[in-house]
């Protein structure tokens, strides 16, 4: 039987998985919608990560089937030890993040189909920047549900008005900085049939800038109002991250998603450095693994083991497979050689 600190690795897994997928098509949406011209040459890259979903999907089931594992609070509720309301409870969790995923995946296929052929007529642009409008829609309600079942409601009765937010916003600045390694890593090797232009690294290191800005907001805002109020009950979660086992890595999480990328991003000679910006997207997508996992595994009051064998068993089978699937989409819409 996996501890709970190591089973929170396959937790973390899926979440990075989730949000690489729903990333890419809410770039592209995003792009287009305010009429970016430098979408031309990353739209059909950043939405291929749709490929992701079928994995995502997997993990979740896992995650469900498993469920004693995934949330130690349905034991307590087997037990009696535990009353929750049928929202709060695990049948009505199980169902809507199952219907909440395949409605997710269904938008965004219909997405990248209409985004293939947008430019054929008049008709299919309508009809493209129709749909461009329901994406960003799906990600923040689709991503707050998310952040609530899998990370607010580990404590039950622990809420946060700002957290699905601030989970969204933070794997969205992670996956802003997975696209500036992907870009790095397939022009480097000249493996992209049209590579990306210089350009574009500077346009994606000013966003990272600015969801930096906008997570450390939203990750203040909340930690202000809950130190603020000084509730036990709200209070306790935070000191556990902060002051337990997990405090070495609740600090890393400091210096990677901010000290960092604020320090080095706000001057525009590592904007205009590929591998500064490389090296900070590097940073940023550590510290958004630490992120998680502090807040998923920290639920049981900041005390845990690190989980050092399965974060490298798990995660590399898991970015193994998801190296296949993009390949395999990469392959079939001839964005790459061979």
């Amino acid at each position: 039987m996996f501890s709970y600190s190591n089973w929170s690795v396959l937790t973390v897994n899926f979440l990075v998985v989730l949000y690489l997928a729903l990333g890419g098509v809410t770039l592209s949406a995003v792009l287009h919608l305010v009429g970016a011209r430098w979408r031309y040459e990353v739209r059909f890259l950043a939405s291929s990560l749709f490929a992701l979903f079928p994995l995502a999907f997997v993990l979740l089931v896992v995650l469900l089937v498993n469920a004693d594992a995934t949330f130690p609070w349905v034991k307590l509720v087997g037990e009696h030890k535990l009353v929750v309301s049928a929202w709060d409870g695990f049948t009505f969790l199980a169902w809507r993040e199952v219907i909440g995923m395949l409605l997710a995946m269904a938008i965004h296929w219909i997405f990248i189909k209409r985004q293939a052929v947008s430019e054929r007529s008049a008709e299919d642009a309508a009809r493209f920047h129709t749909i461009a409008c329901w994406v960003p829609y799906v990600y923040v309600v689709y991503g707050t549900m998310v952040a609530w079942d899998f990370e607010m409601f580990m404590v039950p009765g622990w809420q946060s008005g700002i957290f699905g937010m601030q989970e969204f916003v933070s794997f969205f600045g992670m996956f802003l900085s997975f696209l500036v390694i992907w870009i790095y890593f397939l022009n480097s090797r000249n493996r992209l049939v049209n590579p990306v232009k210089p350009f574009v690294y500077n346009y994606l290191a000013q966003l990272m800038l600015a969801f930096t800005l906008l997570w450390v907001y939203t990750y203040f805002a909340q930690y202000l109002t809950i130190w603020y109020g000084n509730i036990p009950e709200e209070r306790n979660r935070l000191n556990g991250m902060q002051d337990g086992d997990y405090t070495v890595i609740w600090w890393a999480m400091i210096a990677l998603k901010l000290v960092i990328p604020f320090s080095t991003l706000a001057m525009p000679f590592t904007r205009h450095n590929i591998n500064a910006t490389v090296a900070v997207a590097t940073c940023i997508i550590i510290g958004t693994i630490f992120e998680r996992y502090v807040w998923i595994a920290g639920a049981n009051g900041g005390v845990g083991s690190y989980p050092y064998l399965a974060a490298i068993v798990v995660s590399a089978v898991v970015a193994t497979i998801g190296f296949f699937l993009v390949r395999m989409r990469l392959q079939s819409i001839q964005l790459v050689k061979g």
